[in-house]
C-alpha cells in the first residue's frame, strides 16, 4: 500500500527509511542532516567506511538510533534544466532504493521527496517520477510511504497520485 503523509521521517516506524544523501554520504543539510542527527554518529561512521556514492545509485547501512533498521543512502541529481539525464538517474535512484529494500527483507519503507529540496528537481517532475516508481513496486511491499516535508509538497504528490492512478 502507498502511503503519503507528512512527518519526519526520522520517527517513523518502518523497516527502512531512505536518505536523501550527498555523493559524499556527508550528512549534509536538510533530510540528510536531520537522519544524521537522529540516528547518532556511528551513522557517519558506517557512511565514511562506504566511500562516496554517485548520483543515480545507493547504499545501506544501519539505523542505529533510528526506529528504521536500515537507512538507504540515495543519491539524486542536482537539476541542471533536466537536458543532462537528470529525469533518468532519479528514476535509477528510487529504483536501486528498492532493490537494496529487497534484498535486506525490507517489508515496509519510507521515502522522502530525493532531490526536491536542495537540488532543485521541480516539485512535480519529482513527484510524478518518485510516484511512478512507487506504484510498480508498492505490491511487493506491506507498506511503502512517501514522506514530505511540508503541505505544499504533499499536495502536489497527492494531486500527481490522483492523476496517476
Amino acid at each position: 500500500m502507498l502511503e503519503l503523509i507528512k512527518a519526519d521521517i526520522t520517527t517513523l516506524d518502518v523497516d527502512a527509511i531512505v536518505n536523501a544523501a550527498n555523493a559524499a554520504l556527508s550528512g549534509g543539510g536538510g533530510v540528510d542532516q536531520a537522519i544524521h542527527r537522529a540516528a547518532g554518529p556511528e551513522l557517519l561512521t558506517a557512511c565514511r567506511a562506504l566511500g562516496r556514492c554517485p548520483p543515480g545509485d545507493a547504499v545501506v547501512t544501519p539505523g542505529f538510533k533510528l526506529k528504521a533498521r536500515y537507512v538507504i543512502h540515495a543519491v539524486g541529481p542536482v537539476w541542471d534544466g533536466g537536458e543532462k539525464g537528470e529525469p533518468a538517474l532519479l528514476e535509477r535512484v528510487y529504483e536501486r532504493a528498492f532493490t537494496l529494500a529487497k534484498q535486506n527483507d525490507v517489508r515496509s519503507i519510507a521515502f522522502p521527496a530525493i532531490s526536491a529540496g536542495a537540488y532543485r528537481f521541480p516539485p512535480s517532475v519529482a513527484a510524478e517520477l518518485a510516484l511512478r516508481v512507487m506504484q510498480q513496486h508498492e505490491s511487493s511491499f506491506e507498506r511503502v510511504i512517501a514522506c514530505l516535508y511540508d503541505d505544499q509538497l504533499l499536495a502536489e504528490y497527492v494531486r500527481t497520485h490522483r492523476r496517476l492512478r
